[in-house]
């Protein structure tokens, strides 16, 4: 199995990069695991409690578990991987079977933070994009997709997500085997990408 590690800044485009390799992909072959399914329970917390929860410390992550789950796939097994409510900031009870494919993509702000995860992977992407974009691009999502007013967004932005990017995501590119800039010219990045996983596969 070929463990393929996206990272990079929150809205900086990388669920656009993994469909991007995957859909040049057999299928059957390719299964995605998201960071964000992994954050801890805390359904000891309230609402308000959990609210106030910094979501973009690695503290945030149950790596524990990610690794587990990621050990089971190498061996074969399948997995049951969370699901995370944005809304309720909190795991719901459901829970998705992902079955071992001959390529586990993982994706997340933070997965090169941890390094026994780190560890696991055999390709480390980084993908880049500008912090004005990444900004817009978060604004657009939290306010349509998860409930979040403009004011909200832009404090926890000033507050949390600048820091906390600039702390621990920014320093893990330097960890990254291929950095893709987000933009229209990343297509030669992307299909490298893609034939060293033909070449792996083959």
């Amino acid at each position: 199995m070929l463990i393929i590690g996206i990272a990079g800044g929150t809205g900086c485009g990388k669920t656009t990069v993994v469909n991007q390799i995957i859909n040049e992909l057999p299928n059957k072959e390719v299964g995605v695991i998201s960071q964000d399914s992994y954050y801890n329970d805390l359904s000891y917390l309230s609402y308000e409690e959990r609210s106030q929860i910094n979501f973009d410390h690695p503290r945030a992550i149950d790596f524990e578990l990610l690794g587990n789950h990621l050990n089971e796939l190498k061996h074969g097994n399948p997995i049951h991987q969370p699901v995370y409510s944005f809304v309720n900031h909190n795991r719901t009870k459901d829970t998705i079977l992902t079955h071992p494919r001959k390529v586990m993509i993982v994706e997340g702000i933070l997965i090169m933070t941890n390094p026994q995860i780190r560890e696991m992977f055999d390709i480390k992407i980084f993908v880049h994009a500008d912090s004005d974009e990444r900004l817009i691009r978060r604004l657009k999502r939290d306010i349509n997709e998860r409930g979040r007013d403009l004011d909200e967004v832009l404090e926890r932005y000033q507050k949390t997500l600048k820091p906390m990017h600039n702390q621990f995501i920014e320093p893990t590119k330097e960890y990254a085997d291929i950095i893709i800039p987000n933009n229209k010219y990343n297509t030669v990045a992307v299909d490298i990408v893609r034939s060293i996983i033909n070449q792996k596969l083959a």
